[in-house]
């Protein structure tokens, strides 16, 4: 019924009842079946963006881990049932009332139920039930939030049968989101209405003077309401929103508000983490320095792809004993581990340890066959304090014991050096040449790791620590990083391209963030470091008033985002903030967009975002700014199509009327065009591909409306360009050759064509159609080329001529009223052309 509910739906329909009555059965029976197939339309279309939204609803839908057959099992949280466990940490979300049975330091965000802003702490003691809700310890609600600690409780209550669903209940329905720019169309729908419904009494008016007959005006303002009103487009812009949305999940972006697809052609800053987002998140070998000589280890990440070069050329690791010693160290001294599959890993461990492990994999030394070799029997492993970690291994009858930690520390514990020659004194000019190494691959941002061992007799296995942590024999040296995507860079400069300032957040040392930063392209001359003690000590006047020279952000917490978030939108800019931690979750929903990250971020964190990128990479950040302003300008362009096409066929039937001429267009006409001339090669403008260069302009102004002066001055002007053209033409046929049906039928043909030629033209405002390409949106050629053959149909057939008004036409007819309709198409690409600056629009 909704597609029933629109006031011309409702005018056509009272339109029908009157030729009923006044016996115009073929008018009615023809208005009627128009009003059907357009409800069909346009249930059809609302049908696929319902589905489409759904699906990506379930994307974005919660989920939550529960015990099931004593397994821990991720699950939508809509499949949970009572009796189910729910598992829980810091940032998860709780899906379902729960009674507590175990937990840890647990404290939970009861705001969204209790408005109760400090975090609760829970407990496992019984309640009474007339408890208020806010006492509840042992109980965790559906809607609230983990903010620290661990627990699993029973579920007992889902979805309506909870506290939360409860408040729903009271609260009723919630309506469906409109973005402002749907808001938007609803008032130009309105006021459209209003200017229709003037135009009525004033043409019902002059028509009664005029002692025009009452079904001639009853019927000349339908002709006028329809041709006011643009019926489909709130279908169109629903579709091309919806589809538009979908095209961002293929490039890694879900939309979990649809107001942000707007805001991301505004967009003017990003502040984005380094870690994972503009880094691969997965820490590299990348040097590793032997006495001898200095080695680069090839790969990406945990990628198992790669090994190791001496000046340029790839070695065999088997055939260099120092190297070889030095990767025994580095498996050896080590407690994460990994599994290799297709060339990837699954890990287990610290991140740096993992990546020793992939290094050595990479020269042939795998974890489990150097344990098997050299079973461990003791440890001694790193704190912070010691800066260092230790293992015993045995090896036949023989203990080595693999030290590993910050170069300084070990070089300081080394009395000897392995080199090729066999092992020798540690000279004072070694560790100056290990030192300058060091210096060398830390201005690199690399992170260092030194390697040492010793032989050990039996008796000082039981000796203390710094016994067998001294004489050791250095090994080597190696440099990890977290490596930045290969795309990144090339993904800062597109940013900087379209006038969109990238601002990297890190907690790393500033060196690191200062080397990564440069490497991108994203500190440049001119442009700040700052750190998070100097931002915490920083007035707050005066980090407004340099926040825009300050490209890198280091050692910087969660709660600095916030306030960097607030820094930037005091300067009127529209600033986009990345997250996946728990703390995070305040300066996304500050921030004008916020991005959660897909991979890493907590529950808490996509739940105050307006978009998740699933695969944590920057790039898929631009690829979503580029498609959100793809979806606007598709938007625009199929609203001037529409708005055009409707302004035309009033000022033709307004004009007419208002001279005293019969009416050019029929309403039967009118429905026709609006229906099949308008609305289906809508759809194909709707859902059209990207502008090249459309990252290459500025962000669009937050407080440019899509209906600028500069849209109606366009609108106005295709508008009144093609109804001079139909009115000259109707002139033509019905003042000279005096033949009404011949008219009508001239000015309708010619009509239709130029709306399917002036679809190709709407595609751009700058750009003439061969520079576009004809061919370059396959679906909206289709749709004119079935639009056209429908209309040439409707001349072919009896029955339909009849309903039409219309009659048979000739081939030169016919060839004659095409190159008519080619007239308003040709002037707008050839003024389109003649323009000054090439990419300034109309």
């Amino acid at each position: 019924m909704q597609q029933f509910a629109s006031v011309v739906t409702w005018v056509l329909l009272g339109a029908v009842i009157v030729s009923f009555l006044l016996d115009e059965k073929a008018d009615a029976i023809a208005i009627f079946a128009i009003v059907i197939l357009n409800a069909i339309i346009g249930f059809v279309l609302e049908y696929r963006a319902d589905r489409a939204m759904l699906a990506l609803q379930q994307m974005a839908a919660p989920k939550a881990t529960v015990l099931r057959d004593g397994h821990a099992r991720m699950i939508a949280a809509s499949d949970i049932v009572p009796g189910d466990v729910l598992l829980f940490e810091s940032g998860d979300l709780i899906a379902a009332d729960a009674r507590l049975f175990e937990l840890s330091a647990l404290k939970v965000n009861e705001a969204p139920l209790t408005g109760e802003s400090i975090p609760v702490a829970k407990n496992l003691e019984v309640c009474s039930k007339e408890t208020p809700l806010a006492d509840r310890k042992n109980m965790v609600f559906m809607g609230t939030s983990i903010a620290d600690g661990t627990g699993r409780a029973l579920v007992v209550a889902t979805g309506m049968q909870t506290e939360m669903g409860h408040i729903a209940k009271m609260l009723g329905e919630a309506s469906r989101d409109e973005t402002p720019l749907q808001k938007k169309l609803n008032q130009v729908g309105s006021r459209l209405l209003w200017l229709c419904f003037f135009i009525i009494i004033a043409i019902f008016g002059l028509g009664l003077l005029r002692n025009i007959p009452i079904f001639s005006l009853f019927m000349s303002s339908v002709s006028l309401a329809v041709a006011a009103i643009p019926e489909g487009l709130p279908a169109v812009v629903t579709v091309a929103l919806a589809l538009g949305v979908q095209r961002m999940v293929r490039r890694a972006v879900l939309v979990r508000r649809l107001s942000a697809v707007e805001t991301l052609g505004c967009l003017q800053v990003i502040c984005t983490d380094k870690t994972g987002t503009l880094t691969v998140g997965e820490m590299t070998a990348r040097k590793l320095v032997t006495a001898s000589d200095v080695y680069s280890i090839h790969g990406e990440g945990y990628n198992l792809s790669g090994g190791f070069a001496l000046q340029g050329q790839e070695i065999n690791v088997s055939e260099d004993p120092l190297l070889q010693a030095t990767l025994q160290a580095m498996v050896a001294c080590n407690n994460a581990s990994f599994e290799s599959q297709d060339g990837q890993v699954a890990t287990v461990g610290d991140p740096t340890e993992v990546a020793l492990l992939v290094a050595a994999a990479k020269g042939g030394l795998w974890q489990g066959e150097l344990q098997a070799s050299y079973p461990r029997i003791k440890e001694l492993p790193f704190s912070s304090e010691r800066k260092r970690m230790s293992v015993v291994c045995r090896q036949d009858h023989e203990h080595i014991a693999f030290v590993k930690g910050a170069p300084e520390i070990i070089l300081e514990r080394c009395t000897h050096i392995l080199t090729k020659t066999g092992i020798k004194k540690l000279t004072p000019n070694d560790k100056a040449r290990m030192k300058q190494s060091c210096e060398l691959m830390a201005s690199e941002a690399l992170r260092l790791l030194a390697f040492a061992k010793r032989q050990l007799e039996p008796a000082a296995l039981e000796k203390e620590e710094k016994e067998l942590e001294n004489n050791l024999v250095f090994l080597g040296l190696i440099g990890l990083q977290d490596p930045p995507h290969a795309s990144s860079k090339e993904s800062i400069s597109r940013c900087k391209k379209a006038g969109i300032k990238p601002v990297m957040i890190t907690g790393d040392h500033p060196d690191t963030a200062r080397a990564i930063a440069k490497e991108l392209g994203i500190l440049e001359a001119g442009d700040r470091l700052l750190t998070g003690n100097e931002l915490e000590n920083m007035p707050e006047e005066e980090f407004n008033h340099c926040v825009k020279d300050i490209a890198v952000y280091a050692r910087v917490t969660a709660e600095h985002k916030l306030k960097i978030v607030r820094a930037w939108k005091r300067q009127q800019m529209v600033v986009a903030m990345t997250g996946d931690g728990v703390n995070d979750a305040p300066a996304l929903k500050e921030a004008s967009v916020g991005i959660a990250m897909g991979k890493t971020g907590t529950a808490v964190t996509k739940e105050a975002s307006d978009i998740i990128v699933m695969d944590n990479n920057f790039t898929s950040i631009v690829a979503g700014i580029e498609e959100g302003r793809t979806i606007y300008d598709n938007i625009a362009k199929t609203l001037a199509y529409l708005l055009a096409g409707n302004s035309g066929e009033l000022l033709v039937v307004f004009v007419a009327l208002l001279i005293g001429w019969p009416l050019p267009l029929l309403p039967i006409q009118l429905l026709w065009i609006n229906l099949v001339t308008d609305g289906l090669p809508a759809i194909g403008l709707a859902t059209d591909m990207s502008e090249p260069g459309i990252l290459n302009r500025p962000p669009r102004a937050t407080q440019k409306s899509m209906m600028d002066m500069a849209f109606f001055k366009r609108v106005t002007f295709v508008g009144c360009l093609k109804a001079l053209v139909i009115l000259s033409v109707f002139a033509y046929e019905y003042l000279i050759d005096k033949d009404l049906i011949q008219a009508q039928d001239a000015a309708f043909s010619v009509l239709v064509t130029a709306e399917l030629l002036w679809a190709f033209g709407a595609r751009s405002d700058t750009k003439n159609i061969w520079q576009v390409g004809l061919f370059s949106n396959l679906r909206l050629f289709f749709i004119v080329s079935i639009s056209f053959s429908l209309q040439v149909l409707i001349h072919h057939i009896p029955v339909l001529r009849e309903l039409f008004g219309i009659q048979p036409v000739s081939f030169t007819q016919c060839l004659v009223w095409i190159l008519l309709g080619m007239v308003p198409l040709l002037i707008i690409e050839a003024q389109k052309r003649l323009r000054k600056a090439p990419n300034e629009a109309f």
